[in-house]
């Protein structure tokens, strides 16, 4: 079976034909050449509607296919230039690529389904590219996701941030997180409350009347849960980070706000052992045993993971 037949077979073009493929021994390349099918009409690149040609191009252009056998694969074909009536004169446009790229579509749709798995450079260095056409394919699966992507009903969403590059650089992502669907929906820079109001803006009002349930992370500053406990307070100083929940009350009222147990926990932990030290050190200070030195796991362990002289020391200090 020739390799002409096999792409017809798994990759057709529409209006064009597969010539027979030849090596470029001197870069480990194959070649495999496309033309127009006869009495076929080029498409305008501008308008997007059949037009008459005007010229052919007697350079041809190589446009990156999926190798195989460690072989790069390349379409070469001479691009033809229309003459539209709105348009002017244009190069065609041709299925299998996009504007001035050099990599086919199927092509990016390769790369972008192996950056998911490795890094962008490992990807590249893989299959013998460029970390630019790996950075190209995602952005363009990325451009063609949002562009064909369906909202539909959102009950739940959930709000986060992460922290890229050195220094105080964050990232917000909000995540659809409905029993049934899990996505990630959104992500702007900066944790503020502008860049948090543009992931409304994006799902519009209807959408966000319909939110019943939202998980936003939380800071609960360990210093705010010391003054509380010294100043025999059961309040908290800053006991939420207020640019998520002050958007969140603003544009879905309705919703129910969650907060993630792993930071209350974390926090609340925290805290106790930042109260323990302290109160460790002010008995050494005032002259009293230091009974609370080394008994940190005691009191922050499970106590199902306790060992046994643990939990009798816990029980002691209790």
């Amino acid at each position: 079976m020739r390799l002409p037949r096999i792409l017809n077979q798994c990759h057709p073009i529409p209006g064009f034909v597969y010539g027979r493929a030849r090596f470029a021994e001197d870069e480990q390349a194959v070649l495999i050449p496309v033309r127009p099918r006869k009495r076929s009409t080029a498409i305008c690149s501008g308008c997007h509607q059949p037009a008459p040609g005007y010229d052919q191009s007697p350079t041809p252009r190589r446009f990156e296919f999926i190798g195989f056998w460690g072989y790069l694969v390349f379409l070469v074909y001479c691009m033809r230039r229309v003459d539209g009536k709105e348009c002017g004169v244009l190069v065609e446009a041709v299925p299998w690529g996009m504007g001035k790229h050099t990599s086919t579509k199927v092509h990016r749709h390769f790369l972008g389904h192996w950056a998911r798995k490795l890094s962008w450079k490992e990807t590249a260095e893989e299959f013998r590219t460029s970390w630019d056409k790996v950075h190209d394919a995602v952005a363009y699966l990325v451009a063609w996701g949002l562009e064909h992507r369906v909202l539909g009903a959102i009950r739940a969403i959930g709000v986060d941030e992460i922290q890229y590059g050195k220094g105080h650089k964050y990232l917000s992502l909000v995540y659809q997180i409905d029993l049934d669907c899990t996505r990630l929906l959104w992500i702007g820079k900066e944790r503020t409350v502008k860049t948090f109001r543009e992931f409304f803006a994006v799902i519009g009002p209807e959408v966000a009347a319909k939110i019943e349930f939202v998980c936003s992370d939380m800071l609960w500053p360990t210093k705010a849960i010391v003054v509380a406990y010294e100043g025999h307070c059961c309040g908290l100083r800053r006991p939420l980070w207020k640019p998520y929940l002050g958007v969140i009350r603003e544009q879905c009222s309705q919703a129910l706000n969650i907060l993630d147990r792993f930071h209350i926990v974390a926090k609340v932990n925290q805290a106790l052992d930042d109260i323990r030290s302290a109160e460790a050190r002010r008995m050494k200070g005032d002259g009293y045993e230091p009974v609370l030195t080394k008994s940190r796991w005691c009191l922050l362990k499970r106590p199902a993971n306790l060992t046994a002289n643990q939990k009798l020391k816990r029980v002691w200090l209790l």
